[in-house]
């Protein structure tokens, strides 16, 4: 018996070993078939045509793509399936020195791949628009990924018919126009990500049909109009991104239907109204950020406390800052929160354990709380709304019941009123016959002044100066009216150098042969006012880079004349393509060197009128032919006619009074009429662009013809990709590898101050750092990698320029590295260029210590701010 039972176990166990070495059979044949089908060469002669046709329009190394090798086998980044291609990576991927000088998108050769279903290029240059025959030819694109590749133009409404597309990533370009509405024709779609652009207009309402959409970012870009209700629709929403942008209108309560919902980022847009209670309903969110708009009201009865109730609450962090939020706080549902952010609103009452609810709750109306608004701020703002406020608990003044006042206490009230007014009446009356007195005596000596010594003057020399001449503050000498006609010839036509907008200028010699120019402003055509301004600001202001005043005449009643320093070169438009011959119309630009001090010298002056200057001074004519040059090229900034003080400012000095009166409004590129220093910026933008380019005409060009300029040229300037600017460049320049990284530079500026939103315009200070250490701007010491090169460059350039700005700024952005209490600011980025597509970027909005949104990056083309 023991003999058969061991019999039958040896059989049992032979049995079980045949099966484990049939199974491990089967698996190395499997393994073999899928290695095999892997290694399948690639079968059709049309496609491996397209493949090189691609190789040789991108330009790629011969060391990525070897041409005699097989592409399925050999071939970085392809991928084929059954011996056709379904997928091209071209990430990470170098091209030539001849694939460098001029990259475009130039991806014909894609629409022979009928297979095709990803296209990766995140990273790698291809300036140029979207070729509309991708969504007509590459029917079976899954995956089209075109992150950082400085794309421009229009997002093609053919991509609309990707009937099978999963994954759209269109991020950190130059794109414009609309949202195609046709992209909400998409119905497999999963991600989309457009951050990051310049794409203006609505959201197309056409998304709420997208019902497999788990991500979708909009973040940066200059959208405008309400949030569609339709969200709402779209159920297995996980990320929903819209921050930084101009959308207004309430926040849509439908929002809150979103189950699956995890992030949510309304940030720094307009949006007004109450929260919606709705939004209770996100039951899985882990993260919302609405603050930066102008949301009023109360917090929602039960908002937070539905908000508690999702499984993901103790991991949650919110963000309500800088609205108008106000009433009674409630903390009890907060500390079912990892962290919350109330601060820059006005809630008021009491706050005993503020500390136990991971809240901050700065810059409110609160009591027991630090860092709280003024109780003024408070006051004036419940007021406004027409609301109590509790006074941070102190109880309100109160007068005492007034007596009634006998007649003993009228007399002596009635003595000290007439006492009291009588005293400054008198002394009115004294101060206005010292005016007088002092007005008479100025007539009388001026008179003296001018004819003490004007006797006959022999022919042919010109009249000596007086000899006891009246000075202005600022203003150079005082001269006759007779004096005037012999400088300038009877103000001749052939002394006539042009006629300006606030008066004529006139070539003029004083005695010794000193050249000048001088400005006749005749008050029957031109407005007194802006002579006065120009007047008022040469006997307050004075800066080496503002034109010198020489001298002046106001006898005549009518016409008023200004003696300025003549400068030898003229005005910058005049200099940068100068006629060397006339015969034969040869120009000669201005070097490099030159352009560059130019720009740094105009910049100094327009800083020292934004900065130094109390209250700050606006120039609002800043073009070419404002900037003076001398002899030696410095810059003179000249037509100070329509200078303005800053809108807003609270000073109330004489210049300020004089600059404040009623001026003609300035057309900016938000239409805007009121006086701020981002004006100046903009058109100092548009001054670099010309020194640039070399084109004259852009810095005094009209709305229009300024925003197809702009369109034109600013998709060429980026911080990721320096060989794109040379399409631009004035082609008169002949600079080395340094100086063209200083050209490179100054077109970053240039597209900084260009920046559409005023609030993202850096201040002028910060453009004259950049100016004066321009390589700073764009070159960083250590870098391992191309990617690596661009990231640290823009951020030593914000860094190293911009960082106080920011950190100092009032609009609301982050702070560059710092993520507070809960990390609501994000200042970094995570990328992911892997193939397939599924590691989409997590990005959620523009770097806060960017000056613009890459590549208009330093950028905006935003429903407009003031200027």
């Amino acid at each position: 018996m023991r003999n058969f039972n061991l019999t039958l176990s040896q059989t049992a166990m032979e049995e079980a070993q045949r099966r484990l070495v049939k199974v491990v059979i089967l698996m190395v044949v499997l393994i073999q078939c899928g290695v095999a089908q892997q290694q399948v060469p690639l079968n059709s002669s049309i496609e491996r045509s397209a493949l090189i046709g691609l190789r040789s329009s991108l330009g790629l190394r011969g060391k990525d793509w070897p041409i005699k090798a097989d592409p399925c086998l050999n071939w970085n980044g392809v991928r084929c399936q059954n011996g056709s291609v379904v997928e091209i990576n071209v990430t990470g991927l170098r091209r030539t020195r001849l694939g460098r000088v001029n990259p475009s998108f130039a991806v014909d050769s894609l629409a022979n791949l009928p297979l095709l279903q990803s296209f990766n290029a995140s990273g790698f240059s291809l300036p140029g628009p979207i070729p509309d025959w991708f969504g007509m030819r590459l029917n079976a694109l899954r995956v089209l990924d075109l992150r950082f590749c400085s794309v421009l133009g229009p997002i093609p409404s053919s991509l609309g018919n990707l009937g099978t597309l999963n994954y759209l990533y269109l991020s950190d370009n130059s794109l414009t126009g609309i949202v195609s509405p046709a992209l909400g024709q998409l119905s497999e779609l999963l991600v989309l990500d457009l951050s990051q652009n310049t794409l203006t207009g609505s959201m197309p309402s056409g998304f709420e049909s997208l019902g497999k959409l788990t991500r979708l970012d909009l973040s940066s870009n200059f959208l405008s109009g309400s949030i569609p209700a339709g969200l709402g629709n779209l159920s297995s929403l996980q990320y929903l991104n819209l921050a930084n942008n101009s959308f207004s209108s309430p926040i849509p309560g439908p929002l809150g239907g979103l189950s699956q919902l995890e992030d949510l980022d309304l940030s720094m847009n307009s949006l007004s109204g109450s929260l919606p209670v709705e939004l209770g309903g996100l039951r899985s969110l882990r993260r919302m950020d609405i603050g930066d708009n102008v949301l009023e009201g109360p917090l929602p009865d039960g908002l937070l406390m539905n908000l508690s109730l999702n499984v993901n609450a103790p991991a949650a962090v919110f963000n309500l800052s800088n609205n108008q939020l106000y009433g009674a706080l409630n903390l009890s549902s907060l500390r079912k929160f990892r962290a919350a952010d109330l601060s820059g609103n006005y809630f008021q009452g009491k706050v005993l354990d503020a500390g136990q609810a991971n809240a901050t709750l700065d810059r409110n109306c609160l009591q027991m709380i630090t860092d709280q608004r003024s109780s003024e701020d408070c006051r004036r703002f419940y007021a406004e709304k027409g609301l109590d406020f509790d006074n941070f608990g102190a109880p309100e003044p109160t007068q005492p019941p007034l007596r009634e006042p006998d007649s003993k206490t009228n007399k002596k009230l009635i003595y000290i009123m007439v006492g009291l007014f009588g005293g400054i009446g008198f002394v009115v009356l004294l101060v206005c016959v010292m005016v007088l007195i002092l007005r008479t005596c100025d007539k009388g000596t001026a008179n003296q002044g001018v004819t003490a010594d004007v006797g006959p003057v022999p022919e042919g020399d010109s009249p000596s100066l007086p000899k006891d001449p009246v000075y202005m503050t600022g203003l150079g000498e005082s001269f006759t009216y007779e004096q005037m006609l012999q400088f300038t010839g009877d103000f001749s036509e052939a002394n006539l150098i042009k006629h300006g907008h606030s008066g004529d200028l006139f070539r003029g010699v004083l005695v010794g042969g000193i050249p000048v120019v001088v400005k006749r402003v005749d008050l029957r055509s031109f407005k007194k006012e802006s002579f006065m301004i120009e007047l008022e600001f040469f006997s307050k202001v004075s800066h080496t880079r503002l034109v010198p005043v020489l001298g002046h005449c106001l006898e005549h009643e009518s016409e008023k004349l200004l003696v300025y320093k003549d400068m030898p070169y003229g005005d910058l438009a005049n200099s940068l393509h100068r006629v060397i011959r006339s015969e034969d119309d040869n120009f000669q630009s201005l070097d490099w060197i030159t352009r560059l001090k130019i720009a740094t010298g105009a910049a100094e002056a327009l800083a020292y009128l934004h900065h130094e200057c109390n209250p700050p001074l606006i120039h609002r004519d800043v073009q070419a032919s404002s900037i003076l040059l001398d002899d030696k090229f410095e810059v003179r900034l000249g037509s100070l006619s329509e200078v303005h003080a800053q809108d807003g400012d609270s000073h109330q000095n004489a210049l300020t009074r004089f600059l404040r009166k009623p001026q003609i409004s300035e057309q900016g590129p938000s239409g805007s009429s009121s006086a701020t220093c981002a004006y100046d910026i903009y058109c100092f933008g548009k001054v670099l662009l010309e020194l640039v380019t070399g084109k004259l005409g852009i810095s005094k060009s009209d709305d229009v013809t300024t925003k197809e300029c702009l369109e034109q040229m600013l998709p060429y300037i980026s911080t990721y990709d320096k060989e794109l600017v040379t399409k631009i460049v004035d082609p008169s320049l002949i600079v080395d590898e340094d100086l063209f990284e200083e050209v490179w530079a100054m077109a970053i500026v240039a597209r900084s101050c260009l920046n559409p939103k005023p609030s993202r315009r850096p201040p002028m200070k910060y453009i004259l750092k950049a100016l004066e250490n321009p390589l700073k701007v764009v070159r960083e010491e250590s870098s391992s990698s191309a990617r690596l090169r661009t990231m640290s460059s823009r951020r030593s350039w914000s860094s190293a320029f911009f960082g106080s700005w920011r950190h100092s700024s009032s609009e609301g952005a982050a702070i560059p590295g710092h993520t507070g209490i809960n990390g609501l600011r994000q200042s970094g980025r995570v990328n992911s260029h892997g193939s397939g597509g599924q590691d989409f970027s997590t990005s959620h909005k523009r770097l806060s210590n960017e000056i613009f949104p890459e590549p208009v990056e330093i950028q905006d083309l935003e429903s407009q701010d003031e200027h």
